[in-house]
């Protein structure tokens, strides 16, 4: 008998220092990128927290940090992560389908890991005769996040192909201008160098709170309901080598969305304080209840980008759902 006890317990301390061997080859830093915008909480939320340092301390990772880089560039975002410069960036749903599509069957294929949030996009404008975007003249310039490939721009281009036709679908392409919400809500206001800003929270609704500025469109309006916000995706390679690490961004992620969802005052308090914006912590917590914008891990409607964007040829893959273009640690969600 004391010789298979002996037996049983080499055994597990066989098994338990495989797993801490396992847990010393991952990296002791997660590297994430964060966005300008209310929509960015859940990474506040998680760095003020340090919600990756607790969930890491409980898979076995005890030396494992949370280290966040504030960009405001979708693009720049997407060649830091090709680049290995980061671990993991924060984007919507079209920016994640093109960067896959183009890594797609690589060692370096990106895949969406968890979504923090679904809300709507406003268009806001400055000009006062525009009763719709049949109106946009070629001396007209909206501002998006990044040409092309940014939610907004996607929104913009779903929105042409309904007005005009398939065919007309990137009509409005050639009035927008690229630049990060903060210098898209600044040039709205001079009512000088643009004439629209397709924008997220805060920003939307600090602009409508300005003389002359009105809400000419939302994303609700063109996909008829919400729609996933921003996702965060790596690589294959990084998620495959660091699957403990990985996972404790997921638990992180989860987290904070629940802190967000449960203790609204406490989140708007955290934002203010990282974010510097100067909006009164009552208006935060009204624009974290309004409806326009849900902190939710749950991917939904992203396939509606997916089928567009494959349909004008914006992606060459078309994937055969939700699951296919993100790591398996969210495929018990109800995604769509």
């Amino acid at each position: 008998m004391k010789s298979v006890q002996r037996y049983f317990f080499a055994a597990c301390t066989i098994i338990l220092a495989g797993f801490t061997q396992l847990a010393a080859a991952e990296v002791t830093q997660v590297r994430i990128a964060r966005q300008f915008g209310l929509v960015h909480l859940p990474l506040m939320i998680m760095e003020d927290k340090k919600l990756i340092e607790a969930a890491g301390a409980k898979r076995g990772l005890p030396e494992l940090k949370g280290v966040y880089h504030q960009l405001a560039s979708t693009g720049g975002i997407n060649e830091a992560l090709l680049a290995g410069q980061l671990d993991f960036a924060p984007n919507g749903g079209p920016s994640l389908l093109t960067i896959w599509d183009k890594t797609r069957g690589t060692s370096n294929e990106v895949r969406g890991l968890i979504a923090v949030n679904e809300f709507a996009f406003f268009l806001n404008v400055n000009r006062p005769d525009l009763k719709s975007i049949r109106d946009l003249t070629d001396k007209d310039r909206i501002v998006v996040s990044a040409a092309k490939v940014s939610v907004p721009a996607i929104l913009l281009q779903i929105a042409a192909q309904k007005e005009w036709g398939k065919e007309n679908y990137a009509r409005l392409d050639k009035l927008t201008v690229s630049m990060a919400h903060p210098d898209g809500m600044a040039a709205l206001l001079s009512k000088r160098e643009v004439t629209a800003h397709f924008t997220s929270p805060p920003f939307m609704h600090q602009e409508l709170e300005y003389p002359g500025i009105r809400k000419l469109l939302s994303s609700e309006d063109i996909l008829g309901g919400p729609t996933v916000g921003t996702i965060l995706f790596g690589t294959a390679k990084f998620v495959q080598a660091n699957p403990l690490a990985t996972q404790s961004l997921v638990d992180a992620a989860t987290e904070a969305v629940n802190f967000i969802n449960n203790n609204k005052r406490a989140a708007a308090e955290v934002y203010l304080r990282m974010s510097k914006d100067k909006s009164s912590i009552d208006e935060i917590v009204r624009q974290i209840s309004d409806p326009s914008l849900t902190f939710s891990v749950v991917p939904r409607n992203f396939m509606t980008y997916a089928r567009f964007m494959h349909s004008i040829g914006s992606i060459k893959n078309l994937p055969a759902s939700w699951k296919e273009t993100f790591f398996p640690n969210v495929h018990d969600l109800p995604g769509s």
